[in-house]
């Protein structure tokens, strides 16, 4: 597919080298490894962890006790009882030296942040597990080396058959996105949620050669603006132009304004379309807190630059009311209204929106990005695209971001 000039212009501006700012004999592997932390389980009640090596634990007073591959845990209170024998602690650490970890998330009353692909929902990771205690809750948390994390994430969000340069593109946004959180949570008991609020994390799960090639080639690098790691927000499928941050999240960040993305139309999401009972959404935007009658007629009332519906007019018996685009997605559902590029209709009791697009549009658009690595544009000239007036740091070489005032939403 032809690039128009303009585009093609500036990807190839960034196209012929990686522009990667790296101080005199500094190299990616020369960094102090780091570790993020993950949280897989929101509230856990109980817990099964084996290892083909001994389980250690430990406690906040550093007492230890070992166990030999299999440890059952279950919350009483303030109390867990390790395979039977109750222990008073506010955090807990397993680790089996170095060896993999495999932990059952699926145990009653546990709510798992992200969903295995296997129906036991065993999850298989590396480094160590921590059982935090947060008010009358346990959160399970997955303290893993950076780069692990990485390779457990990028087949979760793209498919590792993808152009290797597109792997790596996703590589570096997940490793910018991780460390961004990590520096501005530090005060927090973990830097990322497992699924789809951050990134998705699934452990060793679908990590394969392509997958390792791409995250140990660009070991260590990140999407910096003025020294310090971005936002690194990305999507699926843009469908003609990126969304400006301000637009979606009211946040002015000089590095998500949109761009021209007429590379996506071999998305299966490129175009869609849905259709929602009134009567559903009623009861959806009440549970979202919004004071709302029998629904008559909704009208989208003003667009974003990128053609995008900002705000909707609902009409309802108890007045009228308007509605962010984004907010009707959230109280249909992302998966049922992917994006807010849309058409309304009525037809009898159901609301059809047809669409276009998947995701809230902002900076890199995966399936932009892996047409254009399939051009031959190099993975740094990708990123420097998506998210203009950015450089590629090795994360030795940042600083920490400036705070947000409001955390961006999916």
């Amino acid at each position: 597919m032809a690039l128009p000039k303009m585009t093609a212009a500036r990807l190839w501006a960034g196209a012929t080298g990686l522009g990667v700012c790296l101080g005199a004999g500094m190299v990616p592997e020369a960094q102090a490894a780091q570790s993020i932390r993950v949280l897989l389980v929101s509230d856990v009640q109980q817990l099964e962890v084996t290892s083909d090596q001994t389980l250690w634990v430990t406690d906040e007073r550093n007492q230890a006790w070992s166990y030999d591959s299999v440890l059952k845990i279950k919350v009483r209170g303030h109390a867990l009882i390790l395979n039977g024998k109750p222990v008073v602690t506010d955090r807990l650490t397993l680790r089996a030296g170095n060896h993999d970890l495999t932990v059952w998330l699926n145990g009653p009353g546990n709510r798992p942040t992200v969903h295995t692909a296997e129906e036991n929902g065993a999850l298989h990771v590396g480094g160590v597990l921590q059982l935090v205690r947060k008010g009358k809750s346990r959160l399970l948390v997955n303290q893993v080396d950076l780069e692990e994390y990485v390779k457990g994430v990028v087949p979760q969000e793209v498919n590792s058959t993808w152009h290797p340069e597109m792997l790596k593109v996703q590589a570096v946004a997940t490793r910018t996105y991780a460390l961004y959180q990590r520096m501005l949570n530090s005060a927090r008991d973990y830097d990322v949620v497992a699924g789809i609020q951050d990134q998705v994390y699934r452990g060793r799960q679908g990590i394969d050669a392509r997958v390792t090639a791409a995250v140990e080639s660009t070991r260590g690098l990140v999407v910096t603006y003025q020294g310090a790691p971005i936002y690194a927000a990305f999507s699926s499928t843009a469908a003609g132009v990126t969304e400006d941050a301000m637009t979606v999240w009211s946040k002015d960040l000089p590095y998500l304004k949109g761009v021209e993305c007429p590379f996506d139309i071999e998305s299966p999401y490129y175009r869609w379309s849905a259709s929602v009972k009134i009567e559903t959404l009623e009861k959806s935007l009440r549970q979202q807190g919004f004071s709302v009658g029998a629904i008559s007629h909704v009208v989208p009332q003003s667009y974003s630059r990128a053609g995008r519906v900002a705000t909707l007019r609902v009409a309802h018996s108890n007045g009228e009311l308007v509605l962010r685009g984004e907010d009707l997605r959230r109280a249909v559902g992302y998966t049922i209204v992917p994006s807010t590029q849309f058409t309304v209709q009525s037809v009898g009791q159901d609301l059809v929106l047809s669409g276009y697009g998947a995701g809230h549009a902002v900076g890199l658009c995966q399936w932009g990005a892996k047409e254009l690595a399939e051009l031959g544009y190099s993975f740094s000239s990708i990123l420097s695209y998506y998210y203009p007036g950015t450089e590629l740091r090795d994360t030795a070489l940042t600083q920490g971001p400036p705070a947000p005032s409001t955390p961006p939403s999916q």
